[in-house]
């Protein structure tokens, strides 16, 4: 019984073992917290120390990306998942309108070009 010492293979075979709704609804996490983050979403709120995160340049970018992906792998994630990642998504689309101080025309908010408008 030998044990691999090739830390590649492992990781290899550890991804492989990760279903695809996983690996995806993963990835939606991360850039839902990320922009969350750049909404002003931290803990403390847009007007405590977490006002040094805002940056909605950044968060447009992560929320098209999420947009794009939650679309894109909604049909074959299934509606469980895809649900509740829209639901997060339609959130973080209506923080940032709330928190950008010129909000965009409707439908042309991050992400919206995939979802349609949120308002």
């Amino acid at each position: 019984m030998s044990q691999s010492t090739d830390p590649t293979a492992d990781a290899t075979r550890d991804i492989a073992d990760v279903a695809a709704v996983e690996v995806i609804t993963t990835a939606a996490v991360h850039l839902m917290s990320a922009a969350a983050v750049k909404c002003g979403l931290a803990e403390d709120g847009p007007s405590g120390a977490g006002a040094e995160y805002l940056d909605l340049d950044e968060a447009r970018k992560l929320i098209t990306a999420l947009a794009a992906l939650v679309t894109a792998s909604a049909p074959d994630i299934g509606n469980q998942h895809a649900r509740s990642l829209r639901d997060g998504l339609r959130s973080l689309q209506l923080a940032f309108r709330e928190a950008s101080p010129f909000p965009d025309a409707p439908g042309d908010g991050p992400g919206e070009k995939f979802t349609g408008s949120v308002v």
